[in-house]
C-alpha cells in the first residue's frame, strides 16, 4: 500500500535521489501516461491506455511502471479554472486511493489546469489531421502535466541548495 501526498514537498521527501516518475492524465476514456528519466529532467509521452474497468487499467499501469522501474506516480488533478475541486477531481482521487491499495509506490498529485488545452494548441500549430490529434493528445497531456512537476521539483532542490 502506497501513500498519497497533496504536497509536492513531501511526495518528493518519499522518493529516493534517482528514479523514474510516471505522469498520468486520467481522462473518462483514457489514461495518458509518461515518464520520466531516472534523473527527472525530461518526461517523454509514453502510451495511452484505453479505459476499461479499474482492476485491468491498475494493472496496465503497474506493468509499465514495473518495466520502467519507476519509484513514484505524478497524477494529474483537474482543479476548476477558480481553484476548487468539482467531480473529476473526485474521481482522480478515488482513482489514487484505489491504485495505492495495489502499489508500494508513492502517488502526488499536480495542479493539470489548462494541459489538454495547451496540448491541442501546440499540435494545432503544427497543422497535426484531427484523428492524430486524438491518437497523442492524452500521452501528450501526461508528459506536460509531468514535466510540470518535473520543472518544480527541480526548482524546489535548486531552492534548498541555495539556502545551505
Amino acid at each position: 500500500m502506497s501513500t498519497i501526498f497533496q504536497d509536492l514537498g513531501a511526495f518528493v521527501a518519499a522518493l529516493p535521489p534517482l528514479g523514474t516518475l510516471l505522469g498520468l492524465d486520467l481522462g473518462t476514456k483514457t489514461i495518458g501516461v509518461a515518464a520520466s528519466d531516472p534523473h527527472r529532467m525530461v518526461a517523454s509521452p509514453l502510451e495511452t491506455i484505453a479505459r476499461k474497468k479499474f482492476t485491468p487499467d491498475a494493472d496496465r499501469l503497474l506493468a509499465i511502471a514495473d518495466s520502467r522501474k519507476a519509484v513514484g506516480f505524478v497524477l494529474g488533478l483537474p482543479v476548476n479554472m477558480d481553484g476548487t475541486e468539482g467531480p473529476r477531481c473526485q474521481a482522480t482521487r478515488a482513482f489514487a486511493r484505489s491504485l495505492s491499495g495495489r502499489t508500494p509506490l508513492p502517488i502526488g498529485f499536480w495542479d493539470e489546469r489548462l494541459s489538454t488545452a495547451a496540448v491541442e494548441r501546440m499540435l494545432i500549430s503544427f497543422d497535426t489531421s484531427r484523428k492524430r490529434r486524438d491518437e497523442v493528445v492524452d500521452k501528450l497531456a501526461a508528459a506536460y502535466i509531468l514535466q510540470g512537476a518535473l520543472d518544480r521539483i527541480a526548482g524546489m532542490r535548486r531552492a534548498s541548495e541555495d539556502a545551505v
